[in-house]
């Protein structure tokens, strides 16, 4: 059998934890891992380590986090590791020239999309947006550009009716850490195969922004759903309740129903959902949040605010 990879690890959240884990459970040695600096994080605002490096000390793995790799003192200090490859997988630092030159058979990056296609900060939840009925994981080796490297291994993903970012995340990151431990075995005997994207079915998967989980109710019942679905577990889709922001965490087009109703507007309105009128259809709001609170299902919803019964209630854009 080949010799085992010298590897560095290169993450930060969960997505990359699991990656974590299953080179962990390879033959191949970690011999460092690098992930972001610590951050405030939960209501309590505590500093608090990252998911990689949580799981890299559980298994007293030697953990750099420096603000910056265009540092040439961390460029020197990850050098001297001499490790034979790089892992890297949601790790949120720009790497380098000098960093994806330096291991010996270069950087290698787990990417939760079928490349070309959504290249990008956001691939997960821009798929779900354009609703594309497949995605997947791409094992690619990294160069200068973004998400434009040769490609190595793809693994392909239904998007279900159902599919939040969240559920589709979870997913590609069992998928994605499989792809990336197959590669390492190929480049440990040599038979990795590198196949260059074609450019000119690229597309761009930008970082998501709060303003695009405010609910339009002008766009379809299936455009909505969508929205409600990548904005799940994060920005959340919003809309506002009188003098109140409601967010949306479960929803549904209803199908083969319609509405001449003003888009916004609650149709019906019972322990299975909540109908609103869209400008092409009706949405089934199924679980919500009010301010304070907790997800509630559609009957909880119901008897925490009773208006949302009355005939000809408003939902209305955010602000």
């Amino acid at each position: 059998m080949p010799d085992p990879l010298k590897v560095i690890f290169a993450g930060t959240p969960e997505f990359a934890a699991q990656a974590l884990q299953a080179l962990l459970d390879s033959r191949h040695p970690v011999i460092a891992v690098y992930t972001q600096p610590d951050r405030r994080a939960g209501r309590g605002r505590q500093v608090t380590p990252s998911p990689v490096k949580q799981l890299a000390l559980e298994h007293d793995i030697d953990v750099y986090q420096p603000p910056t790799l265009k540092d040439p003192k961390a460029q020197r200090q990850l050098a001297d590791l001499n490790a034979d490859v790089m892992l890297v997988a949601a790790y949120g630092l720009l790497l380098p020239p000098a960093v994806i030159e330096t291991p010996r058979l270069g950087c290698i990056n787990i990417h939760a999309s079928l490349l070309p296609r959504w290249r990008g900060a956001a691939p997960i939840q821009r798929a779900i947006l354009a609703g594309d009925s497949e995605t997947g994981v791409t094992i690619m080796r990294m160069d200068e550009g973004l998400d434009t490297g040769a490609m190595l291994l793809k693994r392909r993903c239904p998007i279900g009716r159902e599919d939040t970012a969240q559920t589709l995340h979870d997913r590609l990151a069992k998928i994605g850490a499989g792809a990336a431990i197959e590669v390492l075995d190929q480049l440990s005997d040599g038979t990795a195969a590198f196949e260059a994207q074609d450019d000119s079915q690229a597309c761009y998967a930008a970082k998501l922004a709060k303003a695009e989980a405010l609910i339009d109710w002008h766009q379809s019942a299936l455009e909505i759903e969508r929205r409600v679905r990548a904005f799940n577990p994060w920005p959340v889709a919003q809309t506002q309740l009188g003098d109140e922001v409601m967010r949306i965490w479960q929803a549904q087009a209803v199908d083969g129903v319609g509405s001449a109703a003003e888009p916004g507007t609650v149709i019906k309105a019972d322990k299975h959902g909540i109908d609103v009128a869209t400008g092409e259809g009706v949405l089934r709001i199924v679980s919500a949040q009010l301010p304070g609170g907790r997800p509630l299902s559609a009957a909880e919803l119901l008897n925490a605010r009773k208006a949302l019964k009355r005939p000809g209630i408003r939902l209305s854009s955010v602000g």
